[in-house]
């Protein structure tokens, strides 16, 4: 049986197979279904993709400091992510990274959003420690100096909390000829969650990681994977850094 591509814009891959003729599949451990569903992973096919891991989300004198939430329920992210993402660079799977912000004169700033951030003593817009808040080119907008990008990794620069909205994002999927992806950043509940219902809708197979993911209360972040894994996999699965990396090694050596 011959191995046909999984999506229109895998039409120029050529999947691994075994001795048998058989499609080659690869899986990660995951709940509530091993990842991806029909085991087709490769490095040309999956992107991992990393969510406002920004100063304003999990640093010091940022937007969720200022809010006065945990840092540390953020910043928990950091270092698994690190780990993954070095080894998707190694590995040459393909990496995205997204930052939330606004144009310095905010104009992108929809009035209930600017309102909502005035009442938790943090205006978007308004001066802060990192420079002001959720605004293009400040301090506090930057990615965190432990993820930077490196050149070549698109960074998608979005005005709201998901990644498809108002971006080019979807266009690089397509580009790139990208299926898979893998979910991490902050916040779990909210820009995660957002980005990765907007990229099931449009038929991209995700899992998001427990480690590499946090929320400004831990009873969102668990009660977010929780959702994920309703219904068979409502929004895709839920895995961790460990499990998937041993994926991505075996898809990798394939």
């Amino acid at each position: 049986q011959a191995c046909l591509p999984s999506h229109p814009c895998d039409t120029m891959a050529k999947r691994q197979k075994t001795e048998n003729g058989n499609c080659k599949k690869t899986f990660a451990m995951a709940d509530p279904y091993q990842w991806p569903y029909n085991g087709d992973l490769r490095t040309s096919n999956t992107a991992l993709i990393i969510i406002d891991m920004q100063t304003d989300f999990c640093g010091k004198g940022g937007y969720v400091d200022m809010m006065g939430y945990n840092l540390s329920q953020t910043a928990r992210a950091i270092e698994p992510i690190k780990a993954l993402l070095a080894l998707a660079r190694e590995l040459g799977y393909f990496v995205i990274h997204t930052r939330e912000g606004h144009r310095p004169d905010l104009s992108d700033l929809p009035a209930n959003k600017a309102w909502r951030s005035k009442q938790v003593g943090a205006g978007i817009g308004d001066k802060g420690p990192k420079g002001r808040i959720l605004v293009r080119g400040e301090e506090g907008w930057e990615i965190i100096p432990e993820l930077a990008p490196k050149e070549g990794e698109p960074i998608i620069d979005k005005p709201g909390k998901g990644s498809f909205y108002a971006t080019d994002l979807e266009m690089i999927l397509q580009q790139q000829g990208i299926r898979n992806l893998i979910l991490t950043g902050i916040t779990t509940d909210v820009c995660v969650h957002t980005t990765m219902r907007e990229a099931n809708d449009r038929g991209y197979e995700c899992v998001i990681l427990d480690d590499c993911t946090g929320a400004t209360d831990m009873n969102n972040h668990d009660a977010a994977l929780k959702m994920v894994k309703m219904q068979g996999g409502v929004f895709g699965a839920v895995s961790d850094s460990v499990k998937i990396a041993g994926a991505l090694k075996e898809a990798a050596s394939s």
